[in-house]
């Protein structure tokens, strides 16, 4: 979390998590370059450098496909949260080895030209329309430049100067630097000979991805439709009743609500809802997390803290206070049992405010 800075927090998790990607992606650089090898017609021969300039190119590729696709599956499924814990850990790495992809490229290829091998790399091929003289080069260049500043940039002091939604706006350029590093590896693959089979495949796991995105996005709209449509208020002679933004609107019986974990009311007005249970406690929070706009409400309870599904910061439910060292707050949400069910009220109330507590039994 962000009290203080270091470059980064090391823990056991992100030792091994670290160690898995690394090891991954050795053991697949290591199966590229076999796997070409085994592919090459008689008498063809492969110098070790083209296969490993192919094979980190494959691998950036590879590791960036699963950087984006693990936001949707740990949404889809909680089996990839842990994964999703330290996605900018697997971020960097795709990074790195994208430099080390283009500085293979740089010097076995421009390595020994007469101007600066940048310079060579931007005008080795003249404008043409034919896939021999496409300047594929060129998108790989503008991916790897984005890529950089992303890992530049992940840092949590990055996000605390610009402000999460600003952070979070700048780094949806991942997006881009996805789309040109296809481009840039299907064109490449056009070049090889027998290149169909695996022109295929990026363009599969590319579309596959959008598909991902696609599906997790409408299943989201769809169960804030339904959530919306299910929305009801206290009776009209309530003397608690409100309308308008201030209604009070119907979580559901308190006891369907799974220990630890959360429902999420979708609100007419304002952001959504996350109502947790912790044994026979019962409080209401922001489903926004200020770190980087994680949904609370998909994560659970953890050591009396509310724990975000998607980087561990936690905020205490009670009043929506990181505990100590940590000085970050957010709203809290005003919660009434009446008649066996339980009512949040959704004008929220000041970060770090303490909400009155509700219980089961009343």
């Amino acid at each position: 979390m962000a009290h203080g800075f270091s470059a980064v927090q090391w823990n056991r998790l992100k030792v091994w998590y670290d160690l898995g990607v690394m090891a991954l992606a050795g053991l697949f650089m290591g199966l590229f370059h076999v796997v070409e090898t085994m592919a090459l017609s008689p008498g063809e021969t492969v110098h070790p450098v083209q296969s490993a300039i192919r094979a980190t190119g494959a691998c950036t590729f590879l590791l960036l496909t699963t950087t984006l696709a693990l936001g949707p599956l740990a949404r889809l499924h909680r089996i990839a949260a842990p994964l999703l814990y330290n996605r900018r850990h697997l971020g960097v790495t795709t990074c790195l080895v994208a430099l080390a992809h283009a500085g293979l490229v740089l010097v076995w290829y421009f390595g020994f030209a007469k101007l600066n091998p940048a310079l060579a790399l931007l005008v080795n091929r003249p404008l043409s329309l034919q896939v021999s003289n496409l300047p594929f080069e060129l998108a790989g260049l503008a991916a790897l430049i984005i890529l950089v500043f992303m890992a530049a940039t992940s840092h949590d002091y990055w996000q605390k100067v610009l402000s999460p939604l600003r952070w979070k706006r700048l780094h949806m350029a991942v997006y881009a630097a996805y789309g040109l590093i296809v481009v840039h590896v299907a064109f490449g693959a056009m070049m090889l000979q027998q290149a169909g089979p695996l022109t295929g495949i990026i363009l599969i796991s590319a579309a596959t991805l959008t598909v991902l995105h696609l599906f997790t996005g409408l299943r989201e709209v769809v169960r804030e439709r339904l959530s919306e449509r299910s929305e009801q208020f206290l009776p009209p002679d309530s003397a608690d009743h409100w309308t308008g933004p201030e209604a009070w609107l119907l979580v559901g019986a308190p006891e369907a609500i799974p220990d630890g974990r959360a429902v999420i009311v979708s609100p007419e007005y304002g952001e959504r809802i996350a109502v947790f249970r912790d044994g026979e406690a019962l409080y209401a929070v922001t489903n926004v997390c200020p770190h980087q706009n994680g949904p609370l409400g998909e994560g659970r309870i953890v050591d009396g803290c509310i724990t975000c599904p998607w980087h561990g910061w936690q905020f205490r439910p009670s009043d929506g206070v990181s505990p100590p060292p940590f000085d970050e707050k957010i709203a809290t949400y005003r919660l009434r049992l009446k008649n066996g069910l339980l009512y949040v009220r959704p004008e929220p109330m000041a970060p770090g405010s303490q909400a009155p507590v509700i219980r089961i039994s009343g």
